[in-house]
């Protein structure tokens, strides 16, 4: 796809929108583009390929609405190619060459660390749609995704009760970066807080595209034989889950010896994958496909319809994707203008419906409201839901288990304005 191709809708062209059987014109001065910045090679594109569908999808949607402000959305789309510092340089190519008015992207932890610095400086906004590790709240970010305690933490409780089979030994195996590095740090925290020994954790990273896992799962099957109950929570990323899970079946570990659950493979990794032998292995998120509201079924209908394939899945980061682009609209409606600083203020209390049949609150931590679901796996790739929280979850941006950050908290309101106020100290600028 070249440059020119990837302009949703054509860049220098009068496009038209259909409101209610009526047409009308938008004039190629009234273009907003938005930028979409997701992998579409190298380990990521697993992941982030159907991420860019979708925006594509929800802007299309919005230009038959007639736009934002009476203005036509086009779609600026590049390929970070999972190099994450050439994330950096798409982003500021999104923004200062492009002239973007928010971008959408990012999967990795590594690859949004490398765009903070390019959003700070050019005053841009980005909209991050996968769970990560915390430990950061940024003013010129949204974060969509889950916070540990909105995936990481109620997985961890989920499976240390009986329903979740009593488990009293964890694995905890990532790959080598700072999103499963930073979450283990909270996990291994809170699994002390909770009693469980040191001898009783094991902690593993391998790199990204990891291939061969014949050792490792040997040493998990060898971890998960001491007469205690073994569970592997994966922080595994992109298209090394693929062998991952392989390897449990080559070598026989069903759900029902060492149960693993996944915070970063969904339906759309799965899709690739022979099931089978994972059924019964859980994944923790806060969507999924086969959650039957009228919601989620209209929005597989469209997505089916966009791509002409009904075969294609949804998945939790679609679903941040399209929560994070509506609030956004409501915002720069709210705000009456596309400069970044009006709408940043505007998005904070802005509410959207979830696909889950609720409704999504940006709040002044820049993160968003949550559900929490454990699934179980089935043989069809889909995920059967076996626990959920009562209602929704704030995020904890900052961890009350690191001593570093749990006097931490985030708020963008003015006037703290302040992405790490310390409230033992009473003072912006995180911890002494």
């Amino acid at each position: 796809m070249n440059r020119r191709q990837a302009l949703l809708g054509g860049s220098a062209l009068a496009a038209s929108a259909t409101l209610g059987g009526v047409s009308r014109a938008f004039a190629a001065d009234e273009t907003v583009k938005v930028g979409v910045l997701h992998s579409l090679s190298g380990t990521m594109a697993i992941s982030e390929t159907t991420l860019k569908d979708v925006m594509l999808m929800l802007i299309e949607e919005q230009n038959r609405r007639g736009g934002v402000l009476g203005r036509k959305l086009e779609a600026v789309v590049v390929d970070p190619a999972s190099n994450w510092p050439l994330f950096a340089e798409k982003a500021r190519e999104l923004i200062s060459k492009d002239n973007v008015a928010a971008c959408f992207g990012c999967w990795t932890s590594v690859s949004r660390k490398s765009v903070l610095p390019v959003f700070k400086e050019l005053d841009n906004i980005l909209f991050y749609p996968v769970q990560y590790e915390g430990e950061e709240c940024e003013r010129n970010v949204f974060y969509t995704g889950a916070a540990p305690n909105q995936q990481a933490i109620p997985a961890v409780d989920y499976l240390m009760s009986a329903d979740g089979g009593n488990v009293k030994r964890w694995v905890l195996a990532g790959t080598d970066y700072v999103y499963p590095r930073t979450t283990n740090k909270i996990l291994e925290a809170y699994l002390k807080l909770k009693g469980v020994k040191p001898e009783d954790i094991m902690i593993n990273y391998t790199p990204f595209g990891q291939s061969d896992w014949q050792t490792i799962v040997s040493d998990i099957k060898k971890f998960g034989s001491a007469g205690k109950k073994t569970a592997v929570v994966s922080t595994i990323n992109g298209d090394a889950n693929v062998p991952f899970y392989k390897e449990l079946g080559n070598q026989n570990i069903k759900a029902t010896d060492i149960p693993v659950v996944a915070f970063s493979v969904g339906e759309e990794e799965l899709a690739g994958m022979d099931t089978k032998p994972l059924v019964g292995h859980l994944t923790a998120w806060n969507y999924f496909e086969s959650i039957d509201t009228p919601e989620n079924k209209a929005f597989i209908d469209k997505w089916h319809a966009f791509t002409k394939n009904p075969k294609r899945t949804t998945n939790d980061p679609m679903e941040a994707h399209y929560i994070g682009f509506n609030a956004w609209v409501k915002a720069v409606e709210k705000a009456g203008t596309f400069k970044a600083d009006p709408v940043i203020d505007a998005l904070i209390g802005v509410s959207v419906p979830n696909l889950s049949g609720g409704y999504a609150t940006v709040m002044p931590n820049h993160h968003i409201t949550k559900p929490v679901y454990i699934g179980e796996i089935g043989a069809d790739g889909q995920m059967n839901t076996v626990w959920q929280t009562p209602g929704l979850v704030v995020a904890q941006e900052w961890s009350p288990y690191l001593e570093g950050s749990k006097d931490l908290i985030g708020d963008w309101r003015s006037p703290m304005s302040c992405g790490n106020y310390n409230v033992k100290l009473g003072k912006c600028g995180g911890a002494a």
